[in-house]
């Protein structure tokens, strides 16, 4: 049962060739990460095995690659770029990786509420422009922040925070217990708030979750963080509140068109800081999500299956 890595980058590639060792010759790594959906069949060949990071998978496609059985995919985020009921209907199994980046991700959430509230980005841009561009920034210490979605990642926030001298707030669908949240329903989270923090993954009643009626229930002047997923926030009504004033400021590392085109609104709104989807890019992590990805393949392959 053969493994292919279809779009390492070279830093993926490199985690992958040291931790499979002489353990997994089975694993083979295609370092270009550019591949295009169209190239996925003929690079896979008879694999049984696909490991994708970034590529789109349509249904149409994986039809055409006849032995493929499995899609392990780096990350939790597969539903963008696959759709797993219409491969499970062709006998092909989804296989996402949690957990492994909890703390990077979460690390990155807090960098950009600590640039957002300080408006460092543009006094960078302003002084690289010439302009001594100073500017009042929020103390943090002692304000509120709100999580929507509490998992891992929500958790290493809520940590961080905490330690910073912040109070947690948090909403979760289902009902969640941690010393370091309060757990409160959705509209006092957004009223009460002062930065705003999506953990949810994204899905058909996710989509669009935060919407233009719930970017207005928020406090006015607050920040939104998003190192979730960019489909999860109305794009036009968040434009809108940036461009009111209602949203402050926001920290986003997620996009719902990547890479983020180069005329779009956020890249000319001076009230955005923007990271290019890189909150769980650490050595760290990506030992993490390696060896997950390596230990799907193992199992796959003992299941014989």
């Amino acid at each position: 049962m053969r493994a292919i890595f279809v779009d390492a980058n070279e830093t993926l590639a490199l985690v992958m060739e040291r931790l499979r060792g002489a353990d997994a010759p089975y694993v083979a790594v295609n370092r270009q990460p550019d591949v295009t959906p169209p190239e996925l069949p003929a690079l896979l060949g008879d694999a049984e095995i696909a490991i994708i990071d970034h590529t789109a998978l349509p249904t149409d496609i994986a039809r055409q690659c006849k032995g493929l059985k499995h899609v392990v995919f780096l990350g939790t985020g597969a539903r963008s770029y696959m759709n797993p009921e219409e491969l499970a209907a062709l006998g092909i199994a989804v296989h996402i990786i949690k957990g492994y980046g909890d703390t990077a991700v979460a690390e990155c959430a807090i960098a950009l509420m600590w640039a957002a509230a300080k408006d460092l980005a543009y006094m960078d841009r302003g002084m690289r422009d010439g302009k001594w561009l100073r500017r009042d920034g929020l103390q943090l210490t002692g304000k509120t922040i709100g999580l929507i979605g509490y998992g891992g990642i929500a958790a290493e926030v809520a940590r961080i925070a905490t330690g910073s001298g912040m109070r947690v707030l948090a909403w979760n669908r289902s009902p969640k217990n941690d010393p370091n949240a309060s757990f409160v329903g959705l509209d006092e989270l957004l009223a009460q708030s002062h930065v705003v923090s999506l953990h949810l993954l994204l899905n058909d009643d996710t989509r669009n979750f935060l919407s233009a009626a719930r970017i207005a229930q928020m406090r006015p002047g607050a920040i939104l963080i998003n190192t979730a997923r960019g489909a999860l926030v109305d794009e036009a009504a968040m434009v809108a509140a940036l461009q009111s004033g209602h949203i402050a400021h926001a920290g986003l590392d997620v996009f719902i068109t990547e890479p983020l085109p180069a005329d779009h609104a956020f890249s000319r709104l001076p009230n955005v800081t923007l990271s290019a989807h890189s909150a769980f890019r650490t050595p760290e992590a990506s030992d993490n999500l390696i060896n997950a990805a390596l230990g799907h393949c193992r199992r796959i392959r003992a299941e014989g299956r």
